[in-house]
């Protein structure tokens, strides 16, 4: 297969490209580099089937391909927030620009939305057939009024053109390559135990999450690829519940860290529940999550501690480029 990854240079997007080369694929990752970075991928630049290309899919571009994974968009509160109308705009026109790619060349397009199309939950856990509880005016409707924007291209998509389409609601997924400053709450506490900094929880941390091992969500993500006659929406995501309290104090503990905890008032529209219902993505897709919290937060500690060295290593260089 010509498989093409777009926001292929971010964290999902690189572990997606380097499971697509090593099963034979031939990979074009397509990314503006605006939250990726070519460090995710650097790995694969001596690969003959890799090609990167730095492109920004709310503009047009042609290519022929056989299968379009669409990741392109930022992720995180803090990275879509920043500028929400490019946010807005990658998850409208750029999803807009792909489905007619995949129209022009008769792809499979697989993209990727979000649990945040179930806003603030009035169900628990969440199921597909729940339609969501979203502010479309609040700070985070950029992304979850765009994601669900997103999955309505693709439905009409797929109902007025018969493009073959697939949509993964992707819930909390967490591994190496995050960013170390990208907001989110397992990166969050993992740069401040490792810099026995406090630890920062919004409100009163009794909120809950499901947290999922980076290699479970992209094993997701292909199997529902090459899945046939089926396209979605399906839940990716671990079905076992965390409180943000119960995380912070995990983290603490496999870092070693003197971190104390400290709260700081809720932003707006944070949900309260997060937890998906997985039944659809065990009976199509016969997938379930295999890591344990445990075992991934260990995973992901050991990378941002070597990142964090790396880190400390350029800034200082850099300082003394400037002295």
């Amino acid at each position: 297969m010509r498989i093409l990854v777009t926001g292929g240079a971010g964290f999902l997007g690189s572990h997606l490209c380097e499971r697509l080369l090593q099963q034979g694929d031939e990979v074009i990752c397509v990314d503006n580099l605006f939250t990726g970075s070519k460090r995710n991928i650097e790995g694969l630049f001596g690969n003959p089937d890799f090609e990167f290309v730095r492109h920004d899919i709310v503009h047009p571009i042609l290519l022929e391909v056989d299968r379009i994974y669409n990741l392109a968009c930022p992720a995180s509160p803090i990275q879509y927030q920043y500028n929400a109308i490019k946010t807005v705009k990658a998850n409208v026109v750029g999803t807009m620009n792909m489905l007619g790619m995949a129209k022009r060349v008769r792809a499979r397009i697989l993209q990727a939305s979000t649990s945040e199309v179930y806003g603030d939950p009035n169900v628990h856990p969440q199921r597909e057939s729940y339609w969501g509880h979203v502010n479309p005016i609040g700070i985070r409707s950029c992304y979850d009024e765009g994601k669900r924007v997103a999955e309505t291209l693709m439905m009409d998509y797929h109902r007025q053109n018969n493009v073959d389409i697939r949509i993964a609601r992707i819930f909390n997924t967490y591994g190496p390559r995050m960013s170390l400053n990208d907001g989110r709450v397992v990166s969050n506490f993992i740069v401040q135990a490792l810099r026995n900094k406090p630890i920062t929880v919004f409100g009163s941390g009794s909120q809950t999450r499901s947290f999922c091992y980076v290699d479970d969500l992209i094993d997701g993500l292909i199997r529902f690829m090459r899945c046939e006659k089926f396209m979605g929406p399906v839940n990716l995501g671990n079905p076992q519940e965390f409180t943000i309290l119960e995380l912070a104090k995990k983290v603490i503990t496999l870092t070693g860290s003197r971190s104390r905890i400290v709260r700081k008032p809720l932003p707006q529209d944070d949900p309260r529940q997060r937890c998906p219902d997985i039944s659809l993505a065990r009976k199509k897709l016969r997938w379930k999550p295999s890591t344990p919290l445990g075992e991934g937060l260990k995973k992901t500690i050991a990378y941002f501690e070597e990142a964090l060295k790396n880190f400390t290593a350029e800034t200082q260089r850099a300082q003394r480029r400037r002295g």
